[in-house]
């Protein structure tokens, strides 16, 4: 079967910037194994596909080079964007396999994502343990003022905040342990944060269980990010806040992040989008 995979990268008005993602506008009909070998072949850290219902919203699958993953944000992006300048602006309604997800996108193709309920869980002592030594981290190198602890927006994130911006550049992990371990607890990202002001963190996203080093830009461990910040009372006053990510891979990402009174409605991520034309539009 052949797919036409559009590749947009999210979170950046510079194709040189942000996170690519693979993007197929209409899947329907397409088998799984199909799914998974386009975005092997795509080779970026998630291909979104989108599958159309009659009522106007849409089924989507997310694909790593690896396996299936429940949401992706980045890859959200990208697609309701692309989805947008082939269709038309206005709210896209997503059946992810983590939830229902409501993205709104204006007319100058800035897309808004609406989370799933989120969700908080402590991080085992044991746990952040075993992840310091394959970070190759020490306790005192952690932020204080935030506490290590698991998020859920859409999908499972330990988050670990550092206390300078230059530990949390100088990032030399065990990919094949650190693989293994978030395997075993079902985390799809590890978020390492550093928080520069009241309204600004810039953020570090290893993804071994997708084959990836690290991701440039992730929406949705800025929206787990988002409820954790939440519930540890530490969010700007306005509730509003931009995240800075791969700025350390010469991928420089922005994403905004907005946290309403009642957690439980949503964490609202959003960004830009941008097509990348200097790359083939065929796979499968």
């Amino acid at each position: 079967m052949n797919a036409n995979v559009l590749r947009y990268s999210a979170f950046t008005t510079d194709p040189a910037g942000g996170n690519p993602a693979g993007v197929v506008l209409d899947a329907r009909g397409m088998p799984e194994a199909d799914m998974q070998r386009i975005a092997a072949e795509v080779g970026y850290s998630e291909t979104a596909f989108l599958l159309p219902r009659e009522d106007g919203t849409f089924e989507v699958r997310y694909f790593s080079p690896l396996a299936e993953v429940p949401f992706c944000g980045h890859a959200t992006i990208a697609a309701t964007v692309a989805h947008a300048e082939a269709n038309g602006a206005g709210e896209k309604v997503l059946h992810t396999r983590a939830g229902r997800v409501r993205v709104q996108v204006d007319e100058q193709f800035t897309a808004t994502l609406t989370s799933v309920e989120p969700r908080m869980a402590p991080l085992d002592p044991d746990d952040l343990d075993r992840l310091l030594a394959v970070l190759r981290w020490h306790r005192d190198e952690l932020d204080p003022a935030l506490a290590p602890a698991v998020a859920y927006a859409g999908a499972w994130h330990p988050i670990i905040a550092v206390s300078t911006r230059d530990r949390l550049a100088r990032l030399d992990y065990d990919f094949d342990a650190l693989s293994g371990l978030m395997a075993q607890r079902g985390w799809t990202t590890l978020n390492l944060i550093w928080r520069a002001d009241a309204d600004t963190f810039h953020a570090r996203n290893p993804f071994p269980p997708g084959g990836v080093v690290e991701d440039p830009a992730t929406g949705a461990a800025a929206a787990a990010l988002g409820a954790y910040l939440a519930h540890n009372e530490a969010l700007p006053a306005d509730r509003v806040f931009r995240v800075h990510q791969g700025d350390d891979l010469g991928r420089p990402s922005r994403i905004g992040v907005t946290v309403p009174e009642d957690p439980r409605e949503g964490i609202r991520v959003s960004g830009t989008a941008v097509r990348i034309t200097d790359a083939a539009n065929q796979a499968g």
